[in-house]
This record gives structure tokens, C-alpha cells and sequence, in this order.
């Protein structure tokens, strides 16, 4: 049995607390290895030795800074088969997604080599006689990011690159789930020339969570997760002072006009509400076809390709559409939460409930599920279920669709498709939702612009990478100077006459 450690001041260290989680094999079933669940005691180790090696980091240029993550990036490139294989062994997901989410962190990474640019202050020459004003922003000092399980590579790199390009240092406290690939993504640090001290991973549960948040060193908290932990984090952390941003559940809807290609509509539901098992925050998990004919062609084109999904581990091969859920508790709520929607009165047309894959009865994976006729009410709508289900909720007008997507609590992500130009743009402007996709069905942004969401997805004023991460991490200072000319006498200065 592999006995997993953290990673404290560029040493794996053994956990000390005697508390592990066990890390499963989601395919199997299979306890795999035991991660650590740090201490009080654990995370003020970590903490100092940040706080120790910080303030030599920041005094570095950011120009060296960012020929580190340069270095990173390639190293991803070089290890990227690597990484993917121990992500898909302990998370569950394809090779292909496995890949997916590392990439889509390895370009935060990428955005951020531009830190030289992001970091330039203003500069106002002559705001007053002899006077100038300027501003620099400077880095917060000890950082910190608890992320979740469902992206292992990609949700630490959004946190840790733009940190530390802005000269800070950081404290990632994983998912105990699957813990392997951020402990990895330290030592590439390492190897890119990170000093020692600069990235710490400390594994842990609610001990080492709290211990961040009441650590009076860290000055920022970065959190993706549910919104319940969101919301604690986001009160907790806010009333010890720190800057913090969470980023909590989802429901998101996807509108279907009449006027909608309803082949690539169907495709997209697809691809969007089962990829990677549902657990995404932000996968389609409602469907909204506007009209009882789009609604009833919808069905008809979403049954047999849902039908024709192939459920599998990873090691199946490249084909595989998506693999188990995470844990056996996971497998268990989406299976609850589907019984809930039969027993509210929903439309269950493809029941997944008796999957089972020969060779891997003792696995987490469950069967993709397609609800007909759900309705506001029911729980299916109001929860993020996070597994493979996807619910039709029929909409009779394009006002009562955009409706259901602007009342739901979440608002992380939503999409429409339509040929009109004039529906579209009406959407966008006023879905009261953070991310909106076009004839998109995933509308996560490129690292260059900012990711987040509305409502009680998001808490907190800055998004995640992008511009916003460069504010997250750093603090604005402006200066004021004057350089008098003249002779000093009694203390005063006399200033030459302008003409």
C-alpha cells in the first residue's frame, strides 16, 4: 500500500498526525494508497517555511519569474502522458479528459509568463508643481488554495501560477481524494528552479482547512467546491481579514430555440451533460427546448446517443466516453438523487440505475440518466447532482426559458443555441449568469479572460485567472513624490518662481 506525503519546503515529508484518508481506485473500487490528513502542528511548518522564503522570491524580478513557468509549461509538455495516467487512476476520467485538465492549467501557466506586463504600475507625471504620482503592485505574501477533486491539475495551476508570478508564495491543500498529481506538479516546480519554500502541498481534510483560514500569515484563500464549504470559507476567511475568492455550485441550463441545428444541439447536450461523468461545475445538467416540437424532436435525437455512450475505465482506450464517479459515496447520492426524481414524478426515458460493467462490479460508475418533464420543483432541478444526469425542462416561450436559467439560485454557466443573432444577443445581455456560451456548450473562457460566476456560485469580486488573478495576488500602492528645488532654510522649502 503506497503511503502518499506532503510536500513541505521542497522535501516529500510523511504526515505526522496518524490520520489518512484512503485514495481509491474509482474503476475497482480498490483502495489504492493512504494520503495524510495534516495538522495544526503540520501547517505551521509549512506556513513558516513559506513565510521564510517569500520575501526573496518577490525581490526577483518578474521577468525570472516568469522564465520559471516557462520552464513549468515545458516540463508539462515533457511529463503530460505521465500526469494524465496518475489523474485518471485515482480521479476516474478518460486519458483524453485526464489531458484535457492539465492543458487548460498549463495555459494559466502560459498566460501568466506575461507577469512583466501585468504587473506594470501608472505613472502620471506632473499631477501637481513637482509632483508626481505612481502606483506598483506588490505581492500579498503567503498564499493558500484548497481545490477540489474533479480537477486535480487544472483548478491548483488557475490558483498557484498566477501567485507566484506576482512573487508570493503558496499553500495548496488538494482534494485528499486524489492527491498524486498536485504533489507532482511541486516537484516540476522545483526542477523549473522554484526556490524551496515557495509551493507547499499540504493534504488534508476540514483540521487543515481551518487551519489556513485562522492562519493569521495567510493572507489570501482561493476555494472551488460546493457551495455550502464555499460559503464557510468565503465568511470565515473574510472576517480573519483575508482577501478571498469561492467558487461554489451549478446548474446550468442550456436553452434550445426552434430555430436551433437540433443535431449539433443534441451532440453538445451530450458531450456536455455526461463528459466526464457530470462531474463538472460547469456541465449542462438542464436542457430547455422552447416549444412541444422542439422539445419532442430534442428526445428523440438525445435517447439514442445517450444509448450509445461507452462507459468504461481508462485503460479501455481513447473511445471510452466517460469512466466511474469518484467515490462509492458519490455513486450513491447521484443514484438517490435519480430515484428522488422518478419518485417526484419526472420522466425517467433512459434509466442507467442497473449499469453494471462485467470485470468491474465493485466499481464507482454509474449509467447515464435522461429525465423528461422536470419541473422547477422538483429536487433533480434545484440540486447540482454532479454525476450523469440530464434534465428537460419544457419551456413554452424564449421569456419562460430565460426565466428558469435567471431564477435558479446558481449562476455559474449557461448556453443557448439558436440561428438568431437578435435571440442570442438578447440572451447574453440578460441572463443574470457569469459565463454565457453562444452555440457553446461548455463556455469556459481561454486563460487570457476571467473565469467565474453569479449568485451563489461565486463569492467574492475577482474571478479566477486572467486579469482578475493578477489583482487577487497583489495589493496596489501609490506614491506621491516631490523632489523640491530651492534652498532649505528654517526648516521650510522655497521654491524657485514659475513664469
Amino acid at each position: 500500500m503506497q503511503e502518499l506525503t506532503h510536500f513541505i519546503n521542497g522535501e516529500h515529508v510523511k504526515g505526522t498526525s496518524g490520520r489518512f484518508a484512503d485514495v481509491y481506485n474509482p474503476a475497482t473500487g480498490e483502495v489504492q494508497a493512504k494520503v495524510p490528513l495534516a495538522n495544526k502542528a503540520e501547517m505551521d511548518i509549512a506556513v513558516a517555511a513559506a513565510q521564510a522564503a517569500q520575501p526573496a522570491w518577490a525581490a526577483v524580478n518578474p521577468q525570472r519569474r516568469a522564465r520559471v513557468l516557462m520552464k513549468f509549461v515545458d516540463l508539462l509538455n515533457r511529463d503530460m502522458d505521465k500526469l494524465a495516467e496518475a489523474l485518471s487512476r485515482e480521479h476516474g476520467k478518460t486519458f483524453p479528459d485526464a489531458k484535457g485538465d492539465i492543458q487548460r492549467g498549463l495555459e494559466v501557466a502560459e498566460y501568466c509568463i506575461a507577469a512583466p506586463q501585468m504587473l506594470k504600475g501608472e505613472y502620471t507625471d506632473a499631477a501637481g508643481p513637482g509632483i508626481d504620482i505612481y502606483s506598483m503592485r506588490q505581492a500579498l505574501g503567503v498564499t493558500a488554495g484548497i481545490t477540489p477533486f474533479n480537477f486535480p491539475a487544472m483548478i491548483p495551476m488557475w490558483m498557484f501560477a498566477p501567485a507566484i508570478a506576482c512573487g508570493n508564495a503558496f499553500i495548496l491543500k488538494p482534494s485528499e481524494r486524489d492527491p498524486s498529481v498536485p504533489l507532482m506538479l511541486a516537484e516540476l516546480l522545483e526542477e523549473a528552479g522554484l526556490p524551496k519554500g515557495i509551493i507547499q502541498v499540504v493534504n488534508g481534510d476540514k483540521e487543515a482547512v481551518d487551519a489556513i483560514l485562522y492562519d493569521p500569515i495567510i493572507q489570501s484563500v482561493g476555494f472551488v467546491g460546493s457551495t455550502p464549504i464555499a460559503e464557510y470559507i468565503y465568511g470565515t476567511g473574510c472576517a480573519q481579514g483575508k482577501r478571498v475568492q469561492c467558487f461554489g455550485g451549478a446548474k446550468n441550463h442550456m436553452i434550445i430555440m426552434p430555430d436551433a441545428d437540433l443535431d449539433q444541439a443534441a451532440d453538445a447536450l451530450v458531450g456536455a451533460g455526461y463528459g466526464a461523468a457530470g462531474e463538472r461545475c460547469m456541465a449542462i445538467s438542464v436542457a430547455v427546448p422552447v416549444g412541444e416540437e422542439t422539445a419532442d424532436k430534442l428526445r428523440d435525437k438525445l435517447i439514442p446517443r445517450i444509448e450509445k455512450l461507452k462507459i468504461a475505465p481508462y485503460t479501455a482506450g481513447d473511445d471510452v466516453d466517460y469512466g466511474p464517479v469518484v467515490t462509492k459515496a458519490a455513486q450513491e447520492n447521484i443514484l438517490r438523487l435519480v430515484q428522488t426524481g422518478v419518485d417526484q414524478g419526472a420522466d425517467l426515458v433512459v434509466d442507467g440505475r442497473d449499469f453494471s460493467l462485467q470485470g468491474y462490479e465493485e466499481g464507482f460508475f454509474v449509467g447515464p440518466h435522461l429525465f423528461d418533464n422536470v419541473t422547477k420543483d422538483m429536487d433533480i432541478y434545484k440540486t447540482e447532482i454532479f454525476g450523469p444526469v440530464l434534465s428537460m425542462v419544457r419551456a413554452q416561450s424564449y421569456e419562460e426559458a430565460l426565466g428558469l436559467a435567471m431564477d435558479h439560485e446558481y449562476g455559474n454557466g449557461t448556453a443557448i443555441y439558436t440561428r438568431d443573432g437578435d435571440t442570442a444577443r438578447d440572451f447574453a445581455n440578460r441572463v443574470n449568469v457569469g459565463m454565457v456560451g453562444v452555440n457553446v456548450p461548455i463556455p469556459v473562457p481561454l486563460a487570457y479572460h476571467t473565469f467565474g460566476g453569479w449568485k451563489k456560485s461565486a463569492f467574492g469580486d475577482l474571478n479566477q485567472h486572467g486579469p482578475d488573478s493578477f489583482k487577487f495576488y497583489t495589493r496596489t500602492k501609490t506614491v506621491t513624490s516631490r523632489w523640491p528645488s530651492g534652498i532649505k532654510e528654517g526648516g521650510e522649502f522655497h521654491f524657485k518662481q514659475m513664469d
